[in-house]
């Protein structure tokens, strides 16, 4: 070994390296926004001018009281023609407006057409009606929605079905139905019976009833049965407390369809003491002068109009009550 050299024995350190930088992250890329599509007739754009505005306003009013028109012309042509004489009635062309304004007409039609009977047998009617429709379609929606029997959907769809059926087609059926009843063999026939049983089984209102059940939390009958509640009971006193809305739409379509109907009683209720106004009013017709007639034809609407004026919201807010869920 030569002097001057040194033998370095220890091991060799490598010099450190930077710790790898991480990878850049990739872009984001923005989104574009999606463009609002806009499928309505006329444009925002169009209704920002004066001119879209001007016209929008013009189509919608000129629709609005076309159709209004075509609803209320008959109501009014009823109204002015029971005020006006049998020879103005039966001008050619017609007028509009009456010459004269004559109330008393609907004194005599008061009087002459016996509209006193014939409105307190239709509010038999109609009660009577309204009474087994709540009884018979609420306790059979509640069965059909909370207790789920085992033919249930079955049954249902039994009920709807007949909604299909025009009303014509099962009359001749209804009415053999209600002259010798099955099984008991009674005759119906001149009877508030043969009203109130038919109008009190109706498929469209087990539906309605049973869609607003079907929304009602079943939690609140379960801590209702944890209580110690039967199933009566939970009807009486959860149910039908929390179901006023359509409860309501239920009894003022009821009622308004027996005040309304006219072919059925027709049927079943030839006495003349027994007729409903509707029927009674078509039968002495014949024998009273065009405007005697128009005004009873006014008394007769007046109850259904005032009923759907007062409740409207109600119906409305009954018939969409059940539809959504949760």
């Amino acid at each position: 070994m030569s002097h001057g050299t040194v033998q370095d024995s220890g091991p060799r350190l490598r010099p450190s390296r930077p710790p790898l930088a991480p990878p850049p992250a990739p872009e984001k890329r923005r989104r574009k926004a999606p463009r609002q599509q806009f499928r309505g007739l006329v444009s925002p754009h169009t209704l920002g001018t004066t001119r879209g505005r001007v016209i929008y306003w013009i189509v919608l009013s000129s629709v609005v009281l076309g159709f209004t028109a075509v609803f209320v012309f008959p109501l009014y042509w009823m109204v002015t023609g029971a005020l006006k004489s049998p020879d103005e009635l039966a001008r050619i062309p017609p007028s509009f407006f009456p010459d004269e304004l004559n109330f008393d007409v609907y004194a005599e039609a008061w009087d002459q057409l016996e509209l006193g009977t014939f409105l307190r047998n239709t509010v038999i009617y109609a009660a009577g009606a309204w009474l087994f429709t709540l009884a018979i379609d609420v306790t059979a929606a509640y069965a059909l929605s909370k207790l789920r029997p085992v033919l249930g959907k079955a049954v249902l769809g039994l009920m709807l079905a007949t909604l299909m059926i025009p009303p014509m087609v099962i009359l001749l059926p209804a009415y053999l139905t209600v002259k010798d009843l099955p099984i008991l063999g009674f005759n119906l026939i001149n009877t508030p019976w043969a009203i109130w049983l038919p109008a009190a089984a109706n498929g469209f209102f087990i539906f309605l009833l049973k869609r607003f059940f079907d929304s009602i939390p079943r939690e609140l009958l379960e801590a209702a049965s944890i209580d110690g509640a039967g199933p009566a009971r939970i009807l009486w006193s959860v149910v039908l407390p929390v179901s006023r809305p359509i409860i309501g739409v239920v009894s003022i379509l009821a009622v308004v369809g027996v005040w309304k109907d006219f072919v059925w009683p027709l049927l079943v209720l030839p006495d003349s003491d027994k007729m409903p106004i509707s029927v009674g009013i078509s039968s002495l017709s014949a024998q009273m002068p065009q405007n005697v007639l128009m005004a009873a034809l006014v008394i007769a609407s007046i109850p259904a109009i005032v009923i759907f004026f007062v409740f409207q919201r109600s119906i409305m807010a009954g018939l969409t009550a059940g539809s959504l869920k949760g």
